[in-house]
């Protein structure tokens, strides 16, 4: 099934996933405010931030990565061919070997924690008095989140090929859940409790890794899954998952592994990774909406082709995930650039969090934005190489991507500061997503070119559009709504972004976009049904 009814079955389950997203990522930007507040950009959050990055590395390469593009194809496939027993064996045996192989790598990390935050961060970070020590404290502490997230993510596969979306997207919102009433609810005592405020949110991570995976238990219990004590590593299906997991870790790791570049350049500036990591986290809340939901969706549906041998399946289904991701994130790409400063102004601007602070973040913002469509297709196109077969090809890409990226990073540095950083891994992005959109072509023989370059073209001139309606509203408003509290704030960038998106939405109808009608339905069916 390809066209209307298939990209509609697609926003769908995209839907189902994005508006779980949304409130995940929305919440994360909560806790971002919040840790904004209470820390700024000093000393304090760049320790927790590059304390954060041992951990989060893996997590997101469990969570949305390696995990997803290996465990996935083989769940679905045992699925639809052997049928569920043989389905949760497999279940079985992925949990309980992330349980052994992430439990090690936990130890592993907590010997060798000073060694590994070192090789994370420049000479100057440990110049500063206590900084060094600090972020080591608090990595050891965040570490067992590895094994937490790992065993969640398992669940997220096995209920993403089961047709769940909305709860697997929704647990990682947990975890913000857990680092928001700690810093509303237990920050205040710190002193009392005899504890630093950022050793207790380290903590609360470690709660909201746990809450994460806890909230998927109950749907796959109704779903017939039993954990039992039982681990076969000779197991055929497990094998798979792990020959697919060492390389798909590697093939998917780009992002990762290039904002990790860029947090031990950063560290060479005070404050630095912290802009950069406030940055990237306004723009995982549209990469999470419009290239994971999307994804997400996709996978499965992709893995059920590439059993049955469907190859035009597959590509029909990847020109739809591309397609609905374009029409989405296009758009966000060009507001987040016209609208970056009074966005990070009004989410982070206060207490410790200065407006020098905010202009360095927006710039970040900026810069970051231009690579959100590599990263969306990276999303969706990397993971359909395995469930292909062919995890050898984003490997390969990835590896000569980071390369790209930390050839860019020593160019563009010197020149730009962080800045640079930023827009090197945009440029690194949009290198990997290329390069696996063409492999991938040559691969399903098309990737109905036509179609995609015709949808793209219309969805950049009415994207142009709603740009310059968003920058003259952004101009225009602050001599009519004048003021600087935050509810002024509020509303002026609402009316902004309300008008830019009439715009979008008239200029769309003009040139006929049909993608547009699909992302507004999914949109619009999935929030009503929120509300």
């Amino acid at each position: 099934m390809s066209g209307p009814r298939a990209t509609g079955t697609l926003a769908r389950s995209a839907a189902s996933a994005g508006v779980a997203t949304m409130a995940s990522r929305v919440l994360g930007l909560v806790r971002e405010q919040l840790l904004a507040a209470l820390f700024g950009a000093g000393n304090v959050m760049d320790a927790y931030v590059v304390a954060f990055r041992v951990p989060s590395l893996l997590r997101d390469l469990f969570a949305e990565g390696a995990m997803s593009a290996a465990f996935v194809p083989t769940f679905t496939r045992t699925l639809t061919i052997e049928g569920k027993p043989a389905a949760w064996r497999l279940g079985t045996s992925a949990v309980n070997a992330l349980l052994v192989t992430t439990g090690s790598l936990v130890i592993l990390g907590m010997v060798f924690t000073e060694p590994l935050v070192r090789l994370l961060t420049a000479a100057d970070f440990a110049l500063v008095p206590g900084k060094l020590a600090l972020t080591v404290m608090l990595a050891r502490i965040m570490l067992p989140l590895l094994t937490l997230i790992a065993i969640a993510a398992a669940m997220m596969g096995m209920l993403n090929s089961l047709h769940h979306f909305f709860v697997p997207a929704l647990s990682p919102a947990m975890f913000n859940v857990a680092t928001i009433l700690c810093a509303i609810a237990v920050v205040p005592f710190a002193d009392a409790i005899g504890m630093q405020p950022i050793t207790l949110i380290a903590i609360s991570t470690v709660a909201g890794g746990t809450a994460q995976l806890a909230i998927q238990i109950a749907p796959l219990r109704r779903e017939g899954f039993r954990w039992r004590a039982a681990l076969d590593w000779r197991d055929e299906a497990l094998q798979h998952v792990l020959r697919l997991m060492g390389p798909g870790t590697i093939g998917l790791a780009a992002t990762q592994v290039n904002l990790a570049v860029n947090q031990l350049l950063a560290t060479r500036e005070i404050g630095a990774a912290s802009w950069l990591n406030y940055a990237f986290r306004i723009m995982y809340l549209p990469i999470g909406l419009f290239g994971v939901s999307i994804g997400t969706a996709v996978l499965p549906t992709v893995s059920r082709h590439s059993a049955e041998r469907n190859i035009a399946g597959v590509r029909h289904t990847i020109a739809d995930g591309l397609s609905l991701m374009m029409m989405l994130n296009v758009p966000a790409t060009v507001g987040l650039f016209v609208l970056a400063t009074p966005i990070v102004r009004l989410l982070f601007e206060r207490r410790a969090f200065t407006a020098a602070d905010t202009a360095a973040t927006a710039a970040a913002v900026q810069l970051y934005a231009l690579g959100l469509l590599g990263y969306s297709i990276v999303r969706i196109v990397s993971p359909t190489f395995y469930a292909l077969g062919k995890n050898r090809t984003p490997v390969q890409v990835s590896a000569v991507a980071v390369g790209v990226n930390a050839a860019l990073n020593i160019v563009l540095q010197p020149a730009f500061g962080f800045r640079g950083l930023a827009l090197g891994t945009s440029l690194a992005a949009f290198f990997n997503a290329t390069t696996l959109l063409v492999l991938l072509r040559r691969e399903l023989e098309g990737i109905n070119g036509r179609r995609l370059g015709g949808a793209f073209l219309r969805i950049a001139i009415a994207s142009a559009v709603m740009g310059v309606t968003a920058a003259i509203a952004d101009r225009t408003l602050p001599f009519v709504l004048t003021g600087s509290g935050v509810a002024l704030q509020a509303l002026r960038l609402a009316v902004s972004i309300g008008v830019a998106l009439l715009a979008l939405a008239a200029a769309a109808r003009v040139l006929r976009i049909r993608e547009f009608d699909e992302a507004f339905a999914m949109v619009a069916q999935r929030l009503g049904r929120g509300a």
